[in-house]
């Protein structure tokens, strides 16, 4: 280990720095702030879900309480308004936060909220997607997979850009948050990402062009 640039003590050279407090931006600060955020929303009545650490819930007589966080944003909804304004308040007093209104955003959901309920899309990063592609233009199509050619892993085309087929397809997992009709097709473009060849790589871009066609498909 060596000590820090422009802290470099030169009677102690072996001696190290002892880490007090995180710092934002180092490697261990987010799991100092969750720690933090944990024990005060605990604290506050709040339990942790099991199956996701970042969700926790609190039930009280009459309402519900969701907070969601991921790093320093957090979603907070529930069954009153009001009891969601009055927690906000108090995480306010407690944590310097920045109240950012009703959810329109987040991790790339875009939300709008309507008398019918809550409507979740991906348009912005799905047009992100085609622009990073060059597949903005592209010609559409009506289905993900073709119903007439199957995809295997020895089907004796040329080799591809395995950098940039890994990187496409993993773009495309990140859709089966509101974009469950192209799960399948995905999935089983994962499958040669190993050794993907020029034909599941037009696979993938059928993808793409199924997508630009269905921008503003959503849940």
């Amino acid at each position: 280990m060596v000590q820090p640039p422009d802290f470099i003590n030169s009677t102690k050279p072996q001696h190290v720095c002892k880490l007090r407090k995180a710092i934002y931006g180092l490697r261990q600060a987010p799991r100092a702030w969750y720690i933090e955020l944990r024990t005060f929303l605990l604290a506050a009545g709040f339990i942790n879900s099991k199956c996701d650490a970042s969700l926790f819930i609190s039930h009280r007589p009459g309402h519900t309480l969701y907070l969601l966080v991921y790093v320093d944003d957090i979603i907070v909804t529930g069954s009153s308004d009001s009891q969601v304004r009055d927690f906000i308040t108090t995480l306010a007093h407690r944590f310097s936060l920045k109240d950012l209104g009703q959810l329109s955003f987040f991790l790339g959901v875009e939300a709008h909220s309507s008398p019918r309920g809550l409507y979740l899309s991906q348009r912005q990063y799905i047009h992100d997607l085609l622009v990073k592609t060059n597949m903005l233009e592209a010609k559409l199509v009506s289905t993900p997979l073709s119903l007439t050619k199957s995809l295997k892993l020895n089907d004796g085309g040329a080799p591809t850009d395995a950098t940039q087929y890994r990187q496409v397809v993993d773009s495309l997992q990140y859709l089966s948050l509101t974009r469950p009709n192209v799960s399948f097709t995905v999935n089983k473009l994962s499958q040669f990402i190993h050794r993907p060849t020029t034909n599941h790589w037009n696979a993938v871009k059928r993808v793409l062009r199924y997508l630009r066609g269905t921008l503003d498909f959503g849940l």
